[in-house]
């Protein structure tokens, strides 16, 4: 091959190279908007080891929300025009300083005018009009419409932030414990001069806690208020009855347990008495030995 056909084939090759690439850069600047969504997502809800997020209320949503949005604008800006040429453009700063800078989006001088918008146009500075994918208005009406899209995301992040902070403060707020304390000042000395109160306050709250194991009381109500009423009281009365039995079994265990103990130190300490004692001692444990037997 001479000279000048082999540079007229690699001409030809290259055109028809730049054609292909041409051809799905404007295939894929129709679909922009799709990605972009696509890169705000995979960056909003998954951290990056690439799991997805929990938000349990120590994320800050703000930085991982314009991290996202930095991503989803650079790839904006990589669509809007071809480069293969690799010349020097100044899109991405250009959508950048419009669309993530509050200041740049509506600038207002001392004299209450308005700067220009540097998205008010069809073309891009430093850039071919042959080369150009998304003009710089398609660019505000598609950055317009991903945030109107995206922002559900954001919004559902927030509020599962807010209920797991209020699902995992079960105290009261301070003035309130304050309060309590001041106002309850006379109770707890009551608690103090009668400790049969303390040990019934502590019997109750030993109940009150076995039964919020057993009927599952904040599983019921997460799937709302009136079907967890609904559920507890058709569960309420069983489990009385089944904490009531269980506690009458193992005190009926307690009592067959510590009279064969007690009857067994007795004997050993006293062999030969014969005082009432012994005589019911004996009675009691000839008693509990039949049962065990029967």
């Amino acid at each position: 091959m001479d000279e000048q056909t082999q540079k007229k084939t690699l001409t030809s090759l290259e055109n028809h190279a730049r054609g292909v690439v041409e051809g799905k850069a404007k295939e894929e600047a129709g679909r922009v908007l799709i990605r972009m969504k696509d890169r705000f997502s995979t960056l909003f809800n998954h951290d990056s080891e690439s799991m997805p997020r929990v938000w349990t209320g120590k994320e800050d949503i703000r930085s991982i929300t314009k991290t996202a949005h930095s991503a989803a604008l650079k790839l904006l800006s990589v669509m809007a025009a071809i480069r293969l040429d690799d010349n020097v453009d100044n899109i991405e700063n250009t959508l950048c300083s419009a669309l993530l800078d509050t200041k740049g989006i509506a600038s207002v001088t001392k004299w209450g005018s308005t700067t220009s918008d540097p998205l008010a146009s069809s073309t891009w500075d430093k850039v071919p009009p042959n080369k150009i994918l998304i003009t710089p208005v398609q660019c505000k009406i598609l950055w317009r419409q991903y945030r109107a899209e995206t922002e559900y995301c954001v919004t559902q992040a927030i509020s599962a932030q807010e209920a797991n902070k209020r699902s995992n403060n079960w105290l009261p707020p301070p003035w309130a414990i304050v309060a309590l304390i001041i106002l309850g000042f006379n109770e707890f000395l009551t608690l103090l001069r009668n400790p049969l109160y303390v040990g019934i306050i502590f019997v109750g709250y030993l109940m009150l806690k076995a039964l919020w194991v057993q009927l599952d009381i904040s599983g019921e109500f997460s799937h709302g208020v009136l079907p967890g009423i609904i559920s507890l009281s058709t569960k309420f009365i069983p489990t009385i009855m089944s904490l009531l039995k269980k506690l009458a079994e193992e005190g009926q265990a307690a009592a067959n347990n510590n009279p064969q103990s007690t009857n067994g130190s007795a004997s050993k300490s006293l062999p030969n008495s014969t005082s009432p004692l012994l005589t019911a001692s004996s009675t009691v444990t000839s008693s509990a030995n039949g049962t065990k037997e029967e």
